[in-house]
């Protein structure tokens, strides 16, 4: 199992969700801002556009109970750019660029398994991949999306 991460990412761990947050999985529900949500059986996925909202996110999760950051890596939640992945070191995810279609998306899935030498560590029931309702790869940020350093302007 696998979630989509376009633009920045939220990926929470559902485990956590249920035993930390305030109010449970229908708290979150209520927390999300908008449709760009997917999930698979052990992973929330919210996507962002912006640095400023991705904290805003965060920080109504980690007042409702969870933890993002202990001890330099992340806890219950980690946030992942569609470009570089984990933007805190996180023992708990893994994240990859995939073929898909015509080009390549960003995925991201749990492991906790044993970590064998570099690279990516594929989960053992294979790779499905969980995208929000109706995303297509024709058009997405996966198939149009650039980098842009934040110290680029546009003219």
């Amino acid at each position: 199992m696998a979630v989509l991460v376009e633009g920045i990412s939220v990926i929470v761990r559902k485990d956590s969700i249920s035993k930390k947050m305030q109010g449970g999985e229908g708290a979150f529900r209520d927390m999300i801002p908008h449709g760009n949500v997917c999930d698979d059986e052990e992973l929330e996925r919210i996507g962002f556009t912006t640095p400023q909202e991705t904290k805003e996110f965060v920080g109504k999760l980690t007042a409702a109970g969870l933890t993002f950051i202990e001890d330099e890596k992340c806890v219950d939640i980690v946030v992942c750019d569609q470009q570089r992945g984990p933007t805190i070191p996180c023992d708990w995810i893994e994240f990859g660029h995939l073929p898909f279609d015509s080009g390549k998306i960003a995925a991201a899935w749990l492991f906790e398994g044993r970590r064998i030498a570099y690279g990516m560590h594929m989960p053992r029931s294979g790779l499905k991949l969980h995208t929000p309702g109706g995303w297509q790869f024709k058009g997405s940020l996966s198939e149009e999306s650039y980098f842009l350093p934040n110290d680029s302007t546009m003219h």
